[in-house]
């Protein structure tokens, strides 16, 4: 299997509208065997990954879920919400409504992963392990989403669902959905890069401008 590394850049997005197949066994082992070759702080590899496809764990863990995107929809995301509904923000409607389906279809996600670190406050190493797994599994045609509701609001309940051993320092940085998505890969649209970046002090021109994406299907052919 060969993707070119830009085409995984840029078409890894959150996708969390996934058929129930299974990921194979070979595909898990990509998966994982990415996120340890990451880089980590002074080499200490300070992580710990948990893979769920137990129906029986992701029962126990879904109501919690729902629960906790609750509380964050009827807090934050209510005001966005709000906001969005009356500027017809299309696209902020959008996004929580996807948010809105991983809550409502969390059991039904064939592969789950929990990243657990120690130590390591930042995420500074625990992150770019968990985005180099969601890199290879886009490679297999694997979608994945990023979500650190549980951790927020119910680390305890879930570590314990997951048997994580108690008093030990462990944390729970993330969960990841895994799963074949429904729709189709492609290009995020995003704020161009020269309305976000700076040059050697806050504010001063970046230097260049990108107005379109520098990769699209047409360049990689």
């Amino acid at each position: 299997m060969t993707m070119d590394v830009f085409e995984a850049l840029y078409t890894t997005r959150a996708m969390r509208r996934v058929k129930p197949d299974p990921v194979p066994a070979e595909v898990q082992e990509r998966i994982l065997d990415a996120a340890v070759r990451a880089p980590s702080g002074g080499n200490v590899q300070g992580w710990r990954f948990l893979l769920v496809d137990d129906p029986g764990v992701k029962a126990a863990l879904g109501p919690l879920y729902r629960q906790a995107l609750g509380v964050l929809f009827e807090g934050h995301y209510k005001e966005m919400r709000e906001r969005a509904e009356a500027a017809g923000d299309t696209r902020t409607l959008s996004v929580l409504r996807s948010a809105q389906h991983l809550a409502d279809n969390f059991e039904g996600y064939p592969l789950l992963l929990f990243a657990f670190t120690r130590n390591d406050p930042s995420g500074g190493s625990i992150f770019p392990s968990v985005w180099s797994a969601q890199l290879a599994a886009r490679a297999y045609g694997v979608g994945s989403a990023l979500t650190t509701v549980l951790g927020l609001f119910h680390s305890g309940e879930t570590m314990r669902v997951l048997g994580v051993p108690e008093g030990k320092g462990w944390q729970l940085a993330c969960t990841v959905t895994f799963g074949y998505p429904t729709g189709r890969w492609g290009v995020a649209p995003r704020r161009p890069a020269h309305e976000v970046a700076y040059r050697n002090r806050w504010g001063e021109p970046v230097g260049f401008e990108v107005p379109e994406p520098l990769w699209s299907p047409s360049t990689s052919s």
